[in-house]
């Protein structure tokens, strides 16, 4: 077995051990997430720079610098309050100008706003991406702006990533589309979860929670492995 695969298949382990554990309330599994979520974006960069497939991705160097600066995100959101969610947002926002810096170079020749998804992805923008800073701006002043940002430059990888150049393989082309669109599921979710459900008057149904940061985590996870296989078939 090639060392790309059998780092892959670790970092599929630590990827689902990691969603798991974030949904435990355990202090254990609190613990534990000291090693699983920081070793998450080596195992799977490690994988695709030692791919041969991918020596030769035109993506290869921006997906590197997104996943490093994912590896900087993850690192940051182990902690809490308002000082960890905006290093680790402003970590992802980098890993995502990274990614649409890429996806730019490849684009299509047709016009941006021909797409539908194109055209889907700014209007959810223009009413959500608002919102969720308003609500994040009740919780810290300061956190409105920038998640107003971050919401802008999600969008953006999602717009760009499904507007790649046809002379792409056509799973490259889908596998980054359904990537990007993981991602914005997941930071989606987190928004909600850490934004929107504190504005209910009697708080988040019990077990709520949990469950959605298990999918915050399983669609990230997921996300940035699909982006990676889209880089290594460009």
């Amino acid at each position: 077995m090639r060392a790309s695969t059998r780092l892959k298949l670790g970092y599929l382990a630590a990827a689902a051990l990691d969603t798991w554990l974030s949904g435990s309330s355990l202090r254990a599994a609190r613990a534990a997430r000291f090693v699983t979520k920081p070793a998450l974006m080596p195992l799977l960069a490690s994988s695709f720079a030692t791919s041969g497939r991918a020596t030769g991705s035109p993506l290869r160097t921006t997906t590197l610098i997104g996943q490093a600066f994912g590896w900087g995100g993850d690192i940051a959101l182990l902690g809490h309050g308002t000082r960890s969610f905006a290093v680790g947002a402003g970590s992802f926002g980098v890993g995502h100008a990274a990614y649409i810096s890429g996806f730019v170079r490849q684009r299509s020749a047709a016009p941006f706003f021909a797409s539908s998804s194109t055209r889907t992805a700014v209007g959810l923008w223009a009413v959500a991406g608002p919102a969720m800073a308003l609500a994040a701006a009740r919780q810290e002043r300061a956190l409105g702006p920038a998640v107003l940002g971050y919401t802008g430059l999600l969008a953006g990888t999602f717009t760009t990533a499904c507007h790649l150049d046809s002379s792409l393989p056509a799973s490259s082309r889908r596998l980054t589309g359904l990537g990007a669109g993981l991602f914005l599921l997941s930071d989606t979710v987190l928004g909600v979860r850490q934004f929107l459900l504190p504005l209910l008057p009697f708080g988040p149904p019990p077990g709520l929670d949990a469950a959605l940061e298990r999918i915050v985590m399983g669609s990230y996870t997921a996300a940035q492995l699909l982006l990676a296989e889209g880089a290594t078939r460009a």
